[in-house]
């Protein structure tokens, strides 16, 4: 992930209107796939599927679902297909990065652009250049003053009215429900019996409402960074209602604790810009944000909290960090620091689609000053994620909100890192027990997701998607590199 991204449900390119095909279609009977557009990754194949607008009407308007394939290496012994999401919601997904040797040379790894989204049926939300202007002010952004929770507030409401004004009937149909019916559509056309998948951070969520509503044709389910299904879409207590989802959640905590054990092994590894002897580090972090909240300059106190956060999604990004840290301590050169893997974030209409939320905007602000009490900035940064959906001009009557128990005849495969900055530990622990049948495999490590940085977690999952075997009850694997080793 990086999850939440208003940019890819509220497309910026292309603002002219999407015509959704009124004619029915049967349900898919196979791909026909083909070459993909010009500019695609290599080694792809390309191909569009019909589905509803409303599965509550079949019959009626269609939307296209746009899926690329990396075909299996030895198609003679080829065991079928995996179906993927990479997360978001809102991200493209057409081509998987998930594979290993093992899993690309026995499947066919099928990734598609979920409804809304990239080359699928798009959510279109402005009609000229002068309406995305508002919506590039609160990118990757957060108020921390009066005056910046106004303006904030303005923009995030014009940008909800926007689509409210433009986005058509797609808008009240883009819940996880909605997705996962789509992907059971997918699951056909293939001619698999039952779901073969690898879910990330959000694509968790897609596999346990999928695994929920079609407990029979759940295969193989790999669900990697696990959202808390109860505390995304409900909360556990009538009162959580009151608190918005992406503070519900709790990311700020592990937010917290990933930046500690960074900063903990920047403190013992010579390697690190950011080490300075007889320093406590989190000190010299906070003085930065003390410097930055009291006066900007060349960067914020938001861009630190941001980049921070993002580059904690990977510790091999630990040196970046390290060096964009130590430039922040002079504000005049920090912005000479390249930093890849900041990007922006925000709501979408699949959240507020997906999840309860205060009526009153105003919970935003308190909710915010509460969570940063536990976690500096990163407390805000996660809470005001969820703002566009106070004012949020749709909802989506598919919605699924449980029960969440429902037996699967395979067990299903978490796993989570210990300190995830976006999918709490304890949430993928809340979430084992939650499941009908479902068991947790453990990353002792911190960063966002499991997959492709431990040879353990890896030959675990490989041997779980081909032969269905799961790892011992409590396994814990260690990450192939330290945070500041050459990769």
């Amino acid at each position: 992930m990086t999850r939440f991204r208003i940019a890819a449900l509220i497309t910026l390119t292309a603002l002219t209107a999407v015509t959704i095909a009124p004619a029915a279609s049967a349900a898919p009977k196979g791909f026909d796939w083909g070459p993909c557009p010009a500019g695609s990754p290599s080694g792809y194949d390309c191909a569009e599927v019909e589905v509803p607008l409303s599965y509550q009407d079949p019959g009626g308007p269609q939307l296209t679902i746009a899926l690329g394939r990396l075909p299996a290496t030895d198609q003679k012994h080829k065991r079928g297909t995996i179906f993927t999401n990479p997360g978001g919601p809102g991200n493209p997904g057409r081509f998987t990065k998930f594979q290993t040797p093992s899993l690309h040379r026995q499947f066919d790894i099928v990734g598609f652009d979920p409804r809304g989204v990239g080359a699928s049926t798009p959510v279109r939300c402005f009609a000229s250049d002068a309406e995305t202007e508002p919506l590039k002010r609160i990118l990757g952004q957060f108020p921390i003053t009066s005056e910046q929770e106004t303006r904030h507030f303005a923009d995030v409401r014009a940008v909800a009215a926007s689509c409210g004004r433009n986005a058509g009937p797609l808008l009240g149909h883009l819940s996880t429900t909605n997705v996962a019916r789509d992907l059971d559509r997918l699951r056909q056309a293939a001619g698999e019996p039952r779901l073969r998948y690898y879910g990330l951070s959000y694509g968790t969520y897609l596999g346990e409402v999928y695994a929920n509503l079609f407990p029979h044709r759940a295969g193989a389910l790999a669900l990697d960074a696990v959202d808390d299904p109860i505390a995304w879409s409900t909360g556990y207590r009538p009162e959580d209602a009151n608190i918005p989802f992406s503070t519900r959640l709790g990311s700020f905590r592990d937010a917290d604790r990933a930046l500690q054990a960074f900063l903990d092994a920047c403190a013992a590894d010579v390697r690190c810009a950011f080490r300075e002897p007889g320093t406590d580090l989190r000190a010299k972090y906070d003085g930065i944000l003390d410097r930055l909240e009291a006066a900007p300059g060349a960067i914020t106190y938001q861009d630190v909290i941001r980049r921070t956060h993002n580059a904690l999604t990977d510790e091999a990004n630990s040196p970046a960090l390290a060096e964009f840290l130590q430039a922040a301590t002079k504000t005049a050169s920090a912005k000479a620091i390249a930093t890849p893997f900041d990007s922006a974030l925000g709501g979408g209409g699949t959240i507020c689609a997906d999840t309860t939320n205060p009526r009153d905007p105003a919970a935003w602000p308190r909710a915010a000053r509460e969570a940063d009490r536990e976690s500096r900035g990163f407390g805000s940064y996660d809470t005001y994620l969820s703002l566009p959906c106070a004012f949020w001009p749709a909802a989506d009557p598919a919605r699924y909100t449980g029960p969440w128990n429902r037996p699967t005849a395979p067990i299903l495969l978490l796993a989570n890192g210990k300190g995830d900055p976006e999918t709490p530990y304890a949430g993928a622990k809340r979430t084992e027990r939650i499941l009908g049948n479902a068991r947790l495999l453990t990353l002792d490590a911190w960063g966002h997701g499991a997959a492709n940085r431990s040879a353990c977690v890896d030959a675990a999952l490989d041997a779980y998607l081909t032969h269905g075997r799961l790892p011992a009850r409590g396994t814990v694997c260690a990450p192939d590199h330290a945070p500041f080793d050459a990769r």
